[in-house]
């Protein structure tokens, strides 16, 4: 072979091998990917989509069994004989308003006229999350957002909190009345996911903070805070109810007022008139 010759070649050899590594990284990408179903298949003995079609048929069954008779048969929601709304639609409400009423046992409800309160779920973790998906397939209510606090930041977490919060759950997150009867409830029993959740759905008279308001970053940062205020930090000494000012105004106040009056008493007591009556 001539030098030319075996120039042309090695200059013709990068082209020729392109072909060959793409179609290399296609064949990994498709083994990976067939590796993974496999595995999925495996373990599960169905597919992704079949285990997620079976999980929304589950959670239809459970539906029926113990929603329909307020939520309608398809979620549309029911009226009494007076036209009075017996029970919200589910149409819109979501993956998150699912989970945080089902995992708090605030649904099912006894009496539709009652507020709903903490309680014991009714339903164990793989049913709600076969209930959440059905009501999740049933519009285009918010997703049950995934909560990630590695990196969350606390700080940012208290400017969200006292911004958006604090005015109904108040400063310590123990909660406070609101108007007609109603009351915010503590937030010291709340996980995670379901303050995430309670957040995108807004239950009961609690506004929806969409993405737009409280992005998903500033979620993180607000559950993060949430969970600190379940054991703050009392520099300190006495945590007073950890309801900011007024408790320590008071406490200071009377404690002064108390060591004051027992002064006077004692310099009363000390007094040469006084011992003058005595004698």
């Amino acid at each position: 072979m001539t030098e030319a010759a075996a120039e042309t070649g090695a200059e013709a050899e990068p082209a020729g091998g392109a072909p060959a590594t793409r179609h290399l990284a296609r064949w990994t990408v498709g083994a990976a990917l067939g590796l993974t179903l496999v595995v999925t298949f495996l373990l599960t003995g169905r597919s992704p989509a079949q285990a997620d079609g079976d999980l929304v048929a589950e959670g239809r069954q459970l539906y029926l069994v113990g929603c329909v008779s307020c939520h309608g048969t398809q979620g549309q929601g029911v009226k009494d004989a007076g036209d009075n709304e017996r029970g919200p639609s589910l149409e819109e409400a979501g993956e998150a308003a699912a989970y945080y009423y089902l995992s708090t046992g605030r649904m099912p409800l006894g009496n539709p006229d009652e507020q709903p309160h903490r309680k014991d779920p009714a339903y164990d973790e793989h049913d709600i999350a076969a209930l959440v998906a059905y009501v999740g397939s049933l519009g285009d209510g918010p997703a049950l957002p995934a909560v990630d606090l590695d990196g969350a930041s606390l700080s940012r977490g208290g400017k969200v909190f006292r911004a958006n919060c604090q005015a109904c759950h108040s400063a310590s997150g123990s909660g406070g009345a609101l108007s007609y009867g109603r009351a915010a409830p503590a937030l010291s029993k709340a996980e995670p996911e379901q303050v995430a959740g309670a957040v995108r759905a807004g239950p009961g008279q609690m506004p929806v903070f969409g993405p737009s308001t409280i992005s998903d970053e500033q979620l993180d940062d607000l559950v993060t805070y949430v969970e600190y205020l379940k054991a703050p930090e009392d520099p300190g000494g006495v945590p007073l109810g950890r309801i900011g000012p007024v408790p320590e105004g008071f406490v200071a106040w009377f404690v002064g007022v108390t060591a004051l009056l027992a002064c006077v008493f004692w310099i009363g007591t000390r007094s040469p008139i006084r011992r003058r009556k005595r004698s």
